[in-house]
């Protein structure tokens, strides 16, 4: 017995159809409207006080209430208004008056509720206040009254919840006038829209100009916590390419050396020969793994230079080029002057480089003063350059602004300190101490 089954296909209902962009755009649309005036619409939102830096104590504290004070001002000019254009006197003149001033004090804490209290207490004022001719349907009172809400819940909202309070108040003030206003011929709905549209705009316009500025600052910050990044890899790219050259010769020199030295002695020892033997392989191994590990920090058109890396003794003549550039620059050395390792001395001839390369930027025409300390454990270096003698006439070049951080890493490769900041008569000084151990000066020396 062989079983059938049939497949029933039904055809796409209404809901299922696909809705045109028109559509689309009106059903986002009052969903936008749903979630700004009506979700939580009374929900809790206090104005917060403004942060204000003054020179006092005193000042400081009570700037910070300042637009809780001209809220509250707004109110209570409304409410006067409101008092003085009620006719009659007693109780109606006075809740007039207290309508007034509810909903602009009720912006201060819950914004998008104001608005809705503000149509409401329009409708009453406009019942028992008595309005007529152009007081409809907004009252004197009412009329401050609710440019005071409007501007208040724009400027603490965004620009959409303004530009559909501005509509929603123009629903109201049509269907008001045309359901109950039928015997007035002269309304205020016209002032009204043209009033608060201008409000509206302005304060659209100030959020599109904050918002622009802060979304500028935080670029900049970006782009300067990014020009600082690649600031530092490039010159710990540098370090490592002048690093590899350095150990790189060494390595090479000690393999070279270990190949050599059992043909300098007469029938050695097969025990010698072997050692050697070793020393050579692990040297030629590690050269072959540094090269590996290091060589892939080389850019491609990178090529290694010719002349040695420079050293503390090559100072002489960086500070000849640097005085035919028109810097004053003074060389202090104290302390007998040992052999030191070759990345400290390299390190040594770049940061007074560097510091050099900063006075001529950022101090144009100030004298510089190099000084060199050889101490018990170490190395001391101290670069200070003062004020630029005639600031209005030499104006000193911006720079990258980073030259501090690569002698930062210099520093730091070296296990050494470093501190960099004005000087006292207003120049700039760099004082680093580069440890070296006693034990490999001294071989050093010897």
């Amino acid at each position: 017995m062989t079983e059938t089954t049939h497949t029933q296909t039904t055809p796409a209902g209404p809901a299922e159809r696909p809705r045109s962009p028109e559509w689309r755009l009106a059903v986002d649309a009052l969903r936008g409207l749903r979630r700004d005036l009506f979700d939580d619409a009374f929900a809790y939102r206090p104005l917060p006080r403004t942060r204000a830096v003054g020179r006092s104590g005193g000042t400081t504290r009570y700037t910070g209430w300042t637009p809780h004070a001209v809220v509250i001002g707004l109110g209570a000019l409304a409410m006067l208004v409101a008092l003085a254009s009620t006719s009659g006197s007693g109780l109606p003149s006075l809740l007039c008056g207290l309508l007034a001033l509810g909903p602009v004090l009720l912006s201060l804490v819950r914004p998008v509720g104001a608005f809705w209290a503000s149509l409401a207490a329009t409708t009453v004022v406009s019942v028992v206040g008595g309005a007529t001719g152009m007081d409809w349907p907004w009252g004197p009172g009412s009329f401050v009254s609710h440019l005071a809400v409007l501007t208040v819940v724009a400027i603490r909202t965004r620009p959409r919840t303004a530009a559909w309070m501005w509509v929603l108040t123009a629903v109201y003030g049509f269907v008001t006038d045309s359901l109950l206003g039928w015997d007035r011929y002269d309304t205020d709905v016209a002032p009204m829209l043209l009033l608060s549209a201008l409000i509206l705009l302005a304060v659209t316009v100030r959020h599109i100009r904050r918002q622009a500025q802060r979304e500028v600052t935080a670029q900049q910050t970006v782009t300067a916590a990014e020009r600082s990044r690649r600031t530092l890899l490039e010159e710990r790219t540098t370090i490592a390419r002048e690093l590899h050259d350095v150990v790189a010769h060494h390595m090479s020199v000690v393999a070279i050396q270990a190949e050599a030295a059992p043909y300098r002695v007469e029938n050695p020892p097969e025990e010698l020969e072997k050692a050697f033997a070793t020393i050579r392989e692990n040297a030629v191994a590690a050269l072959t793994e540094l090269r590996r590990v290091l060589g892939v920090v080389r850019a491609e058109d990178y090529e290694a230079p010719d002349a040695p890396q420079p050293t503390l003794a090559d100072l002489d003549r960086l500070l000849a080029n640097v005085r035919e550039t028109g810097l004053d620059v003074e060389k202090v050395v104290t302390g007998a002057v040992p052999e030191l390792p070759q990345g400290v001395e390299l390190s040594a001839y770049r940061i007074v480089q560097e510091a050099l390369s900063n006075s001529l930027r950022h101090a144009p025409g100030a004298g510089a003063r190099v000084e060199i300390g050889y101490v018990l454990g170490g190395l001391g270096l101290r670069v200070v350059n003062g004020p630029p003698p005639a600031p209005d006439l030499v104006k000193p070049s911006p720079g990258a602004g980073h030259g501090v951080t690569g002698m930062r890493e210099r520093v730091a490769m070296l296990n050494g300190e470093m501190t960099a900041g004005p000087a006292a008569d207003g120049g700039y000084e760099v004082t680093v101490f580069l440890p070296v151990p006693a034990d490999i000066a001294i071989e050093g020396e010897a």
